[in-house]
């Protein structure tokens, strides 16, 4: 028998009409409300993230943001996404989420009233000729000149430094051109954020935080940049998107048995503030750290001090979110048989 699960895709408060609700019908999501908020949820067999591949989960994440674009698209706005593949098992543990959360959902709510995303990409028109400039720098000609010299076929490790210097000046050349723009985006843009670059053809790869009331003049900066460049860049625009790189939240199920570990690792009492945490932590710290004791280390045990400690660090925040309580306690089955951590995604 295949179990059912409930996947959420989003959180957004409950002030949309009756028609916007209405319009999730026959959709394949439903809203599950709690208080003023609400997740957007279906219904799914059970989820095994761990054995899935590289293509089913990307599979996976192009449905997860469609269907959020979707959602965006019937007139739903302000909506915070959850980090993919978030997935429980009841309706029950999604109004457990709503509740422990409902603090940073709230929150989030009042910071994302008015923004939205954009994500840029910025490539060479012709990535070709940028290698070929690239290859006739003083630098290059310079070192491939000493190795002509030698009188003597060049080796494979001179092929490879010749190769090196190449990657480094297309580097510092991509870096450039990626600060100039942007610094040239930053007067309108509330935050940036850099993502990994695809290749070395791609000089930047980012996400924007904009005002909504800003868009128009965001996309003219934009294209006053293409006019500066020439030409010799590409640029990819998308939005506006659901603030993915700013405001994700990410659901954390802690267990009981390794927050009970982790107190002992530490040496702690059943109840111990943040402050007793952090001493405990940077007192055994000192002891195994790497940087403390280089001629005894010991990397096993500062890395289970270490995992302690930001299980603690969790679980500390659970008892936050839950309690209002500062500190952590094993004495409270309430907080004990609700260890689910809402929190904005680093």
């Amino acid at each position: 028998m295949k179990n059912n699960a409930v996947y959420i895709y989003g959180i957004i408060p409950n002030f949309y009409s009756g028609e916007i609700f209405r319009s999730l019908d026959n959709s394949g999501v439903y809203a599950i409300p709690w208080q003023n908020v609400s997740a957007i949820v279906s219904d799914r067999e059970g989820l095994m993230l761990d054995y899935y591949d590289r293509e089913a989960l990307g599979q996976l994440l192009v449905q997860h943001q469609k269907t959020i674009e979707e959602l965006m698209g019937k007139g739903f706005n302000m909506l915070i996404p959850l980090q993919l593949g978030t997935i429980v098992a009841s309706k029950t543990e999604v109004i457990k989420i709503l509740t422990n959360g409902y603090d940073v959902i709230i929150n989030t709510l009042k910071k994302i009233e008015f923004v939205t995303e954009f994500d840029i990409a910025v490539t060479w028109a012709d990535f070709p000729g940028i290698i070929n400039e690239t290859a006739n720098h003083h630098d290059i000609i310079e070192l491939k000149t000493e190795i002509h010299n030698k009188n003597e076929a060049p080796t494979q490790i001179d092929q490879m430094k010749v190769g090196m210097m190449v990657q480094a000046i297309l580097k510092e050349k991509n870096t450039k051109v990626e600060l100039n723009i942007l610094d040239a985006l930053a007067s309108i843009s509330i935050d940036i954020k850099t993502h990994e670059l695809m290749n070395d053809e791609m000089i930047t790869n980012s996400a924007l935080l904009i005002d909504r009331n800003k868009i128009a003049k965001f996309e003219r900066k934009i294209e006053q940049i293409d006019e500066e460049y020439k030409g010799i860049l590409n640029f990819k625009l998308v939005g506006p998107l659901p603030c993915y790189s700013f405001y994700t939240l990410e659901v954390k199920q802690l267990d009981p048995e390794n927050v009970a570990l982790a107190m002992v690792e530490l040496g702690l009492n059943e109840e111990s503030s943040e402050s007793e945490i952090k001493k405990a932590y940077l007192r055994k710290a000192r002891i195994f750290h790497p940087d403390a004791q280089p001629d005894s280390v010991d990397e096993l045990m500062f890395n289970r001090i270490n995992k302690a400690y930001h299980t603690l660090l969790d679980y500390s925040a659970v008892v936050r979110q839950t309690s209002k309580m500062n500190g952590i306690s094993l004495t409270k089955e309430s907080i004990m048989e609700n260890l689910i951590l809402v929190k904005i995604k680093d």
